[in-house]
């Protein structure tokens, strides 16, 4: 169902983005706006992980610096069936956690410190999942594709308010109403699309995790620490709060990147339920355990 929703608001989004278009240059102009969209999305599916990466001064750890918490990332991407993933630290007291790359050959995950500092081995592990969830239903690449349809869409409104014909004509009063309303419901579309990968991959962490009360209880963690202490990354870049696990407020409503999560934990209490939960920590074998707090667990954390 996930899937089908996906499916069907990429289209209008699509559909939306050629429309305007066609309403602001005739069929030229709807050629030329989606050339300029494939050419903005042919780069981005080569350079998203490098971009995001970079932007949140992500710490590429390995067996030698981090070995616990890439140990922790390597079992449950086996239990996943999926490639090990290269694995970021991000030295960001604000708790919180994201996946990139354009497949599961290419993903990368990463961690805060502060998200490092705040939970349990098993909340860990179910964050983790979460974002290997991610990569296991490609919603990296569909959420690049869709911010980079959304950008064009507000890129061709911008220029359309300038538009002017050869004879100083301007777009008239439809050409004006699509420029201005067509960024706002590429807003909606994108958050929507978005909030639906969410709950899958809550869904897909639980399993791969097994612990779905685990996950639970760390997201309610998160969602209060991201609240109070507000992530560098996203204070720099309001949209980079669609790439993490919790933002830093979350409602249930069109402005929204993410389903409120009191809304996620009962989906996951529910969850619990289906699979006859709750779970023991034996769930993830103890040589994958990851200490609570950076104090005590220094080899986590390369900048430590």
């Amino acid at each position: 169902m996930n899937g089908f929703k996906t499916t069907m608001l990429l289209a209008a989004l699509t559909a939306l983005f050629m429309a305007l278009g066609y309403t602001l240059g005739g069929a030229g102009g709807a050629v030329i706006a989606l050339l300029v969209a494939a050419g903005m999305n042919l780069f981005t599916f080569w350079n998203a992980d490098r971009i995001v990466l970079s932007m949140h001064h992500a710490r590429e750890v390995d067996d030698a610096s981090a070995p616990e918490f890439v140990g922790l990332v390597r079992e449950l991407a086996r239990r996943a069936n999926l490639p090990m993933p290269r694995v970021y630290i991000v030295d960001d007291p604000s708790p919180n956690a994201f996946a990139t790359g354009r497949n599961p050959a290419n993903a990368a995950v990463a961690a805060t410190t502060g998200l490092l500092d705040l939970l349990t081995r098993e909340e860990i592990a179910g964050v983790m999942a979460h974002e290997l969830g991610h990569v296991r239903n490609r919603d990296t690449l569909i959420m690049t594709m869709v911010a980079t349809i959304a950008g064009a869409v507000s890129m061709l409104a911008n220029v359309g308010l300038f538009f002017r014909g050869g004879e100083g004509r301007g777009p008239g009063w439809a050409g004006i109403l699509a420029v201005l309303v067509a960024p706002f419901a590429a807003m909606i579309v994108q958050m929507a699309i978005s909030r639906t990968r969410e709950y899958g991959a809550d869904r897909a962490g639980a399993e791969i995790s097994g612990n779905p009360r685990a996950l639970a209880s760390a997201l309610a963690k998160l969602q209060h620490g991201a609240s109070i202490i507000p992530g560098a990354t996203a204070t720099r870049v309001p949209a980079a709060q669609q790439l993490y696990i919790v933002p830093g407020r979350s409602a249930d409503s069109l402005f929204s990147t993410h389903p409120d999560t009191d809304n996620r934990i009962a989906a996951l209490a529910q969850i619990a339920q289906e699979m006859g939960m709750p779970v023991s920590s034996s769930a993830i074998p103890p040589a994958a355990s990851v200490p609570v707090t950076r104090r005590r667990a220094s080899a986590l954390d390369p900048l430590a």
